[in-house]
């Protein structure tokens, strides 16, 4: 009666075994570009630019109110919080890559000098809550004006 049983619980075991496991795609992102490389106080914002890929094209959300780009100023550690807007249709599971400008509001000096270098922190979530690498700025100066 045992050996009855013997093939088809192997036949479960070594099917269980062989299944396509499901990796979670968390998206990837590579620093482009800061600019100005200075800028005054009052005049400008900063522009940080970076590339992206995400191979279930899940990057981006509809909703307003779900952040899902997050910027930290490494001076200070404040954290702005963004909303990258849908990139792919709901639903469609497709390979999607491009790059996405951050504009930095209101970088200003935080030591009391008259200028100060500054780095950014940049790092992105996808709707499944995958969260991509962290990449770093290039330094970029702030001067007062």
């Amino acid at each position: 009666m045992f050996k009855k049983y013997i093939l088809p619980l192997l036949s479960i075991f070594l099917f269980s075994a062989c299944a396509k496991k499901t990796e979670s795609a968390a998206p990837a992102i590579t620093f482009k570009s800061i600019s100005p490389s200075s800028l005054q106080i009052g005049k400008d914002n900063f522009t940080i630019t970076f590339s992206y890929a995400d191979s279930d094209g899940d990057l981006g959300e509809n909703a307003a109110d779900v952040k899902n780009m997050f910027v930290t100023d490494k001076r200070n550690g404040v954290v702005y919080q963004f909303r990258i807007p849908q990139l792919s249709p709901t639903g469609a599971t497709i390979s999607i890559q491009g790059d996405l400008n951050i504009d930095m509001p209101n970088v200003g000096i935080t030591d009391g000098e008259t200028s100060e270098s500054v780095t950014f922190d940049v790092y992105v979530k996808d709707r499944a809550g995958n969260q991509s690498n962290t990449i770093t700025s290039t330094a970029a100066t702030v001067t007062a004006p």
